[in-house]
Order: structure tokens, then sequence, then C-alpha cells
């Protein structure tokens, strides 16, 4: 695929990033260099133009060198540019070639920080920025690797003239050096702050008639921090905006993936795992004065929907009667498909007496919904409910049994108290790690799903309370017909 500029806008640079193959993504950041060495090109031919007015500070002869060097690295980055988009990701050099790419324009960068005149702008933007990009557009471990020997090469150039090694140089200090006997050993930053002080005595004492040589240092100064400010700033923005772009990317990415992560895909509703998640959020958030009911519900004979109208027809009942509950309920409840023909309806700060109205709206929406097929005729199914209502004095009878408990409970003689007052046997250790929000949503679920199986043994398409049957001491488990 032959990469374009074009290819820098937000939708097609995702393209880029996720679905794009390897060479294609080396072949844009070699389109990335090439534009950035262009910009190099341009600086050059602008010295070169105005060479009359820049001699004094600018060293032409060294010019002329670099300009050819950095023609020849566009036509080399231009050439990888073209010839990487139409490699193959299977080509086993394509490893190769990257290590082609990134390497020479490492060694080109620090030659063009090193004769431009070492900047801290400069040679960041140029060590951060590069290395970023090599990130997310090729293989993350020669990005790397070639960090570090930009690093390196970088503290070379830095620590060179303390040993004596002369640096070619653009920057003609035509005003210093008959001023220090050994220049060399300055940085670009060190230099420029001589300058300063050299223009700040002869602005202070203007008998030395030093007019000429201030402007000079002046102007200088002046074209030595555009240059780097020209060479930097352009970068900086770019790489900034790839990464702005990228970040935008990756949050509707992850907005995508939590969504399909939380989402059953068949109703569309909350998953088993966050609907759990949800109600336990919930349930720690409940006040102290509010009560929490628990509905799980499940379809009556949908084994024989499928047999008699086969599974697609079963998935459109699914989603239906998915789409019929959340029409049906308020935007506080929560819902989610708890595993098969079986949902699971939370519904935080509401009373049984309210709950128990919920649940019989829902039964009659769904038993009067009817289901529409293209080549058999239309049905209705029904739904059984289970409900429990964990109620505000219910909460505070358990936190005090559990508070007495606590307090009896040693290593050596530990027992075991009642997480409900039910005539079934649900008992739970009476250490804290079991009244966990996670293990009481537990308890809340069985307790409606004891009730379901009652409503299913009762001839389904009805509401049976838990709460009711414990007060009538019936809260048993008889067995029924699938």
């Amino acid at each position: 695929m032959a990469v374009k500029i074009s290819h820098l806008g937000y939708k097609r640079l995702s393209r880029v990033i996720f679905e794009w193959q390897a060479a294609d993504r080396a072949s844009l950041l070699a389109l990335f260099m090439v534009i950035e060495i262009s910009t190099h090109w341009l600086w050059c031919l602008m010295v070169w133009c105005f060479r009359d007015a820049l001699d004094d500070y600018v060293n032409i002869p060294l010019l002329y060198p670099l300009w050819l060097g950095v023609t020849v690295m566009g036509l080399f980055f231009w050439w990888l540019t073209g010839y990487l988009s139409r490699t193959r990701d299977n080509c086993k050099d394509l490893s190769k070639w990257q290590i082609m790419l990134i390497v020479p324009y490492t060694l080109y960068i620090a030659v063009v920080v090193v004769m431009i005149g070492y900047s801290s702008l400069f040679a960041g933007v140029s060590l951060v920025g590069g290395a970023m990009l090599g990130m997310v557009l090729i293989k993350r471990r020669y990005a790397w690797r070639v960090f570090l020997l930009q690093v390196l090469l970088i503290l070379l150039a830095i620590v060179a003239p303390y040993f004596g090694i002369d640096l070619p140089n653009l920057r003609q200090l035509t005003v210093i050096y008959p001023i220090l006997d050994s220049p060399s050993y300055l940085t670009y930053n060190e230099v420029m702050a001589v300058e300063n002080m050299v223009a700040a005595a002869i602005f202070k004492n203007t008998a030395l008639g030093w007019d000429s040589v201030s402007a000079l240092q002046q102007s200088s100064t002046l074209f030595w921090r555009s240059t780097h400010v020209y060479l930097a700033l352009p970068k900086a923005v770019f790489i900034v905006y790839m990464f702005r772009t990228l970040l935008l990317i990756l949050d509707d990415s992850k907005s995508e993936i939590l969504l399909h992560a939380n989402q059953d895909e068949l109703t569309k509703l909350k998953n088993r795992r966050y609907g759990l998640t949800q109600m336990q959020q919930a349930l720690m958030t409940v006040d102290e004065d509010q009560d929490f009911s628990v509905i799980l519900l499940d379809l009556d004979w949908f084994k024989e929907v499928n047999d008699n109208y086969g599974h697609d027809i079963g998935d459109q009942v699914l989603f239906e009667v998915a789409q019929t509950l959340l029409q049906s309920l308020t935007e506080e409840a929560i819902v989610s498909r708890y595993g098969g023909e079986e949902f699971l309806i939370v519904l935080p700060d509401t009373a049984h007496k309210e709950a128990m109205a919920i649940a019989e709206t829902l039964r009659d929406n769904i038993s009067s919904h009817v289901v529409q097929t293209c080549n058999k005729p239309s049905f209705q199914v029904t739904a059984s409910l289970g409900l429990y209502t964990f109620s505000a004095a219910e909460r505070d009878r358990i936190k005090q049994e559990f508070a007495e408990a606590t307090t009896q409970v040693t290593p050596q003689n530990r027992h075991t108290v009642p997480l409900f007052r039910l005539r079934s046997t649900k008992t739970v250790q009476a250490t804290e790690a079991q009244l966990l929000p996670d293990r009481v949503c537990q308890c809340l679920i069985n307790l409606a799903d004891e009730a379901l199986y009652v409503a299913k043994a009762r001839n389904r398409n009805q509401v049976v309370s838990a709460n009711e049957l414990i007060d009538v001491q019936a809260m048993t488990r008889p067995s029924y017909q699938v």
C-alpha cells in the first residue's frame, strides 16, 4: 500500500496503527523521516541563498558537505518509503529493512545535532520524538535499542571537546574566538551564555567602540536560536498531534473493548459478570434505610421454542424479551442476562411491595408480547419470576448478629452463624471474608432462585416471593419438569 500524507487524518491514522501491515507502518515512518529531512534541506537552501549576509557566523564551506549528506539521506529514505510499501509482511528481510531504516536515521540526526550546534531543544525533540514514533510504527525492541544508541551518540558529542576532539560545527564564533583561548570545549548553551555576557558588557561600556561587534553578536544569537526553533518546533508539534490522535484512538478502543467485555452479544444486556459487579456496587452504596430487591426471571418451556422453531427464533425470543425488560424498567434497575434463558434484575431502593408490582408488570408484558416469525405462526412465551427483598431491617439484624458472633470466635473454637434466618440451612463462617458483597449478593440470588423454583412447580407464568415463603415456612425445592 502506498502511503500518503492524507493518512495522517484521525480515522486513517487509526487504520494505520491497528489494521495496516508492519511493512506499511515502516513505510509511513520512512515518509515522516523524508518530511523532517526536507525541512533540513530547505534550511540549507536558505543559508546558501543568503550566504553573503550569513557568512560572518555560518561556516559556508562546511555547509556544502552537510547539504550533500542531507540530500543523499532524503533520497535514500524516499526510496525506502516506496520499497517498504511494496514489501510483504512475510518477507524475511522486513526486520533487516526496519534496521536499515532507523540506524542510518539515528546516525544522521546525531551528525545534524553536532554540525548545527548542540541545543537541548533540538536534541531533546529528536531523541524523544523519534523514539516515540518508532515505538508506534516498528518493532519496539528496535526503537528502544536505537534510542539508547542515540543517547550514547549525543553524550559522546557533548564530552568529545573535553578530550581535545574538535567536531565539525557550522557555527562560526568570530567574536568569541579572539577573546577566549580554548573555546572548543564549550557547548552550544555555554557559548550562548558567553555571547550574552559579551553583549551586556558592550552595552554598558560604549567606550569600547564595539557597536558593530554587538550587532554581530545579537544577529548571530537570533539566527541560531531561530534555527533550532525551526528544526525542533514543527517536529514537536507533529509528534504531539500524533500522540493526541493515538490517545483518542485508544479511548475509542477502550470504550469498544469495555462494551464487548460487559455486554451480552445476543441480548445487548449486561452480561453475567458485569451484572454481578454492578449489583455488588449497588449493594455497597445503598442507604441504611433503603430496601434492596432482586428478581430472577426464567422463560417457560424455552427448550420447546428451540425444538419447534429453531435456535434462530430462540435467539430472537431472548432479544425481544430483553428489550421488553429494558422498556418496562427504569434506568436505576440493573438488568443482565444471568445465563441461558435466565435474566437477573436488581432493584436498588425498592421495597418488597413495589418490587412485587414491578415483577407482575414484567410477567404480564412478556406474556402479552407476540413473537413474529417469517415462515411459521406467531406465538407467545411466558416467564416465571422469583423475588427476594433484602430489607434495611434485615441488614441491621445481620450486622448485629455478626458483631456478636465475631466477639465469640477464636481460632481454636470457630463456629458458624446464620447469614439469613431461614429454615434452610444456609450458614457461613463468622469471618469478615464471608460477608463481603459478592457473598451477600450470591445469597440474595440463591433466595430468589429458590422462589423461582417454587414458581416453576406451581405451573409457571407467575411471581413468587421468597420473603413470603420464609414467613410461611415453605422454602423447599420441589422437582419440576424442564
